[in-house]
């Protein structure tokens, strides 16, 4: 059978099912029970009236005859519930699905063997151990919405519908789990559930079983690979901050490049790329820096030097000219 819950999640049932303790009451067949003893015991009791008007008193044939005639009115006439469907067989042969109310079947000759509840079901189904395709062990729990839409072929196509239900729905789950990678699994739950409803679906579906739903409650890892996917994913994303940072010192370097062509120099790019950076820590930590006056008077050196330089070359083709 599928793996229990976890502890204060559920419980086990007679039917073999795992449900949902909520602590609030279940619907039951009380009624219908007390129904079939109330017509028993009226048929019963007709019986021995009539055998005590007819001959003055009650004999053991009497008593006998009175069981036997309330076996076959309680066997004759049956309560349905209203999300119930009854499948009747006659002479061991599927004759007619019945109900709900009350239905009444010819004793001996009819019987129905198999009450279809025909409400939303809801079974818990697990996976423990399973090996990923990249050989890692997980435990996935998850939970199956389905109802019976034919009651029908689930009577005569499968014994035990219900069993059949968690049974093939942990199959499909191991070989879901077999066919993915543990990432996959962490991060693409959703894809999990369609493939797990289509596959479960197409095999139930023959036997008059539709399923509604299929959520994956948890995925559980060992802790020892916890420890390095998170140490994986930490250096991830120290890798993507460090490219966007390089792809932005990329970017600024373009600019300052065409800066410097406009003060004449690459050196003048780095300086002032240099002021930047220093203006961007002294920004981030609300500091002071304090900066050598030569570190500033570069720009103004450097841009004299260029004007004499020019200035020379003016005064030796001036005199060339004289």
């Amino acid at each position: 059978m599928s793996a229990p819950p976890r502890a204060g999640a559920g419980a086990f049932w007679s039917d073999g099912e795992t449900r949902l303790d909520t602590g609030r009451p279940r619907t039951s067949r009380n009624g219908a029970v007390a129904f079939a003893v109330v017509v028993f015991a009226a048929a019963f009791v007709a019986v021995l009236v009539v055998a005590q008007l007819a001959t003055g008193g009650v004999g053991l044939a009497a008593l006998v005859f009175a069981a036997l005639a309330g076996w076959l009115a309680s066997s004759s006439v049956h309560i349905v519930l209203e999300w119930e469907k009854a499948v009747v067989l006659r002479f061991g042969k599927f004759n007619r699905v019945a109900g709900p109310g009350i239905v009444f079947t010819w004793p001996i000759v009819e019987f129905y063997t198999l009450r279809v509840d025909q409400r939303v079901s809801a079974t818990y189904f697990g996976a423990e151990e399973t090996l990923t395709s990249d050989l890692v062990p997980v435990n996935v729990d998850a939970v199956l919405f389905w109802m019976v839409w034919s009651a029908k072929n689930a009577a005569v196509e499968v014994e035990d519908y219900a069993s059949a239900v968690s049974w093939i729905a942990q199959t499909a789950m191991r070989k879901a789990i077999g066919r993915a990678t543990v990432a996959e699994l962490a991060t693409r739950r959703d894809q999990l559930d369609e493939e797990l409803k289509g596959v479960i679906e197409e095999k139930l579906n023959p036997w008059g079983i539709s399923i509604i739903d299929v959520e994956v409650r948890d995925i559980v890892i060992p802790k020892e690979l916890q420890c390095a996917m998170a140490q994986e994913a930490v250096a991830e994303r120290k890798k993507s901050a460090r490219m966007v940072l390089a792809e932005a010192e990329r970017d600024i370097s373009e600019m300052l490049s065409d800066a410097a062509r406009v003060y004449g120099g690459e050196n003048d790019a780095m300086r002032l790329r240099t002021m930047h950076l220093a203006y961007e820590s002294v920004e981030q930590s609300g500091g002071t820096l304090v900066v050598p006056s030569a570190f500033s008077e570069g720009f103004v050196e450097q841009s004299s030097a260029r004007q004499e330089k020019g200035g020379s070359k003016a005064g030796v083709s001036t005199e060339g000219e004289g």
